[in-house]
């Protein structure tokens, strides 16, 4: 009896939620969730002189969030200041806000869970990462506005794209319907077109539908098998 409790306790001990989540997911959730911490250390008077969380946070978009005018700068002037070519991925981890900020961890630890387990831990940051930086770009290239690009959005619907491909995949072995893998983007793009219309609209879904589409065309490389295949068609070609 003892020792069924005590094999109980150890199985209940290794289901942690914490222990099924692939560890760069972990990583890049406490990463987001690590400024906010700052910023309310700062607001609280904890850390600085003064309180002033606000003024932190602030300054952080200054000086982190990504800038279309200054990419432009840099791409016509062809200098890259590394103080300035930071912003093309710092930008993620900066939020307007704390439920800014939880949000994107919301989604993070949901499709990088999944991305991780299907592909691999360092798909998860290629895909994030990758997306983040061609978000970024279209977002300096397609659009001419003053308005800072800021938080992981971009780099979630990244993973949101190679979700979609999995599921793609799945969809087209089993003889469905592949178009019902993007039904999740759709829901997404949907309820921004909404929120828009209500709130006014918001230029990131430039970005995020770039990081999106950027996900899921990575996907073909980092899924298991996928860079052997495409070297071998090029080799082909």
């Amino acid at each position: 009896m003892q020792d069924r409790q005590q094999d109980s306790s150890h199985g209940a001990h290794h289901d942690s939620p914490f222990n099924a989540l692939p560890p760069v997911v972990i990583v890049l959730v406490l990463a987001i969730l690590g400024v906010e911490v700052v910023f309310l250390l700062a607001k609280s008077g904890f850390i600085g002189q003064t309180q002033g969380g606000d003024d932190w946070r602030i300054s952080a978009i200054q000086k982190f969030a990504f800038s279309g005018e200054i990419f432009r700068w840099m791409a016509e002037t062809g200098r890259w200041p590394l103080d300035q070519a930071q912003r093309l991925v710092t930008y993620l981890f900066v939020h307007g806000s704390f439920t800014h900020a939880v949000m994107v961890c919301v989604f993070i630890l949901a499709l990088g869970k999944m991305v991780g387990e299907t592909f691999s831990q360092l798909a998860v940051v290629v895909v994030f990462f990758g997306a983040g930086l061609v978000g970024a770009v279209a977002y300096g290239t397609l659009l001419d506005t003053q308005y800072p690009l800021l938080g992981g959005y971009t780099g979630a619907y990244g993973l949101i794209g190679a979700y979609t491909f999995i599921l793609w995949v799945g969809f087209g072995q089993n003889g469905g319907n592949q178009l019902q893998a993007f039904r999740l983007i759709a829901f997404l793009l949907g309820i921004q077109l909404l929120f828009g219309l209500i709130f006014g609209a918001n230029n990131d879904w430039v970005a995020e539908l770039a990081g999106f589409a950027t996900g899921f065309l990575l996907s073909g490389i980092l899924r298991p098998g996928g860079w052997a295949e495409l070297v071998n068609r090029m080799r082909q070609r």
